[in-house]
């Protein structure tokens, strides 16, 4: 099933696509209280799925999607935790190498960070090109969402409170300008990298999530970036170093994981920090996932203005 967020005018609803049509849960609903969100679909959990996967069926009115507007999936997720390095050949491709062994899913852990959830948008929505950055990155992930409360649980345990999956283009910022002028100082480079994860809209995602009973297997999926169609990245999800349910189960033993919390996995090489080839303002940035559709976005316009909070030090 096909669950999304859409738009009509000023208001946002729940729905549920269906091929080129879009079923409005809050007006199929048989009873007196709809859920209102898909968030508070998934806190309700297996019944309320249950009953929209009966109003999927039996639905007989519903809405063209060209007459509506689709947006991020999930609003305003709890948690957004991203996953850095991810897969080998981008951490190779980075310049990175230390850390890496013949096998870093046996001699390594996931490294996990956090993101605010203002980091959202969704389809055809402009990705804002942020004052602090002259160098704007893209990264085709995968995104998992939670369905239920976990806290410590196993790999074996993780598919169960996975509800879906949905696609997030971890956009980045790859350099920083308040860099400039600044007194040199241990891990700042950690915090500048950091910091350029998030700028507001750098956390695009959708179209729609998809519940995990329709992905066959989440360790073979395909996932293809372009950049205004010429391809950039191009893998499998196969070739994470650690799989899905290791990922939940690891993020479970630091946090208590919610409904509606989303865990985006890694990227794959081929990003603009190992080439040079970074995003330019009007750029179209279309992320593919095997049965997960297509994420389109743009990059809005350079900023006239950049932020430099600190004096040159002639002025101090």
């Amino acid at each position: 099933m096909k669950l999304v967020t859409f738009s009509q005018g000023q208001s946002s609803r729940p729905g549920i696509l269906a091929g080129d049509r879009v079923i409005d849960i809050v007006s199929a609903w048989p009873g007196s209280d709809p859920p209102r969100s898909v968030k508070e679909i998934l806190e309700r959990g297996h019944s309320c799925l249950s009953a929209l996967a009966e109003i999927a069926e039996s639905a007989d009115t519903s809405i063209p999607l060209s007459c509506v507007r689709l947006l991020a999936p999930i609003q305003r997720p709890g948690k957004i935790l991203g996953l850095a390095g991810n897969y080998a050949e981008h951490i190779i491709e980075a310049g990175l190498k230390l850390g890496l062994s013949d096998s870093p899913a046996t001699t390594t852990v996931p490294r996990p960070f956090l993101m605010p959830p203002t980091a959202i948008i969704g389809p055809g929505d402009e990705i804002t090109w942020p004052e602090y950055s002259q160098t704007i990155d893209y990264e085709i992930e995968l995104a998992v969402v939670i369905g239920r409360t976990a806290k410590s649980i196993s790999a074996a345990q993780a598919p169960a409170v996975i509800a879906g999956y949905t696609i997030a283009n971890d956009v980045s910022a790859r350099t920083v300008t308040f860099k400039k002028n600044r007194a040199v100082r241990p891990w700042d480079e950690f915090y500048d990298w950091l910091n350029g994860k998030w700028a507001d809209g750098f956390c695009p995602m959708g179209p729609y999530l998809l519940t995990a009973d329709e992905i066959p297997d989440v360790q073979n999926l395909n996932l293809r970036l372009t950049v205004n169609g010429k391809e950039r990245q191009n893998a499998n999800t196969s070739q994470m170093i650690h799989p899905v349910a290791e990922i939940v189960s690891f993020l479970s033993h630091l946090m208590t994981l919610e409904p509606g919390d989303v865990i985006a996995t890694g990227t794959p090489s081929g990003v603009g920090l190992a080439t040079g080839k970074y995003l330019k303002a009007g750029d179209r940035i279309d992320a593919t996932i095997q049965y997960l559709g297509t994420l389109t976005n743009t990059l809005g316009h350079k900023p006239k203005k950049f932020y430099y909070p600190l004096p040159p030090p002639d002025r101090l």
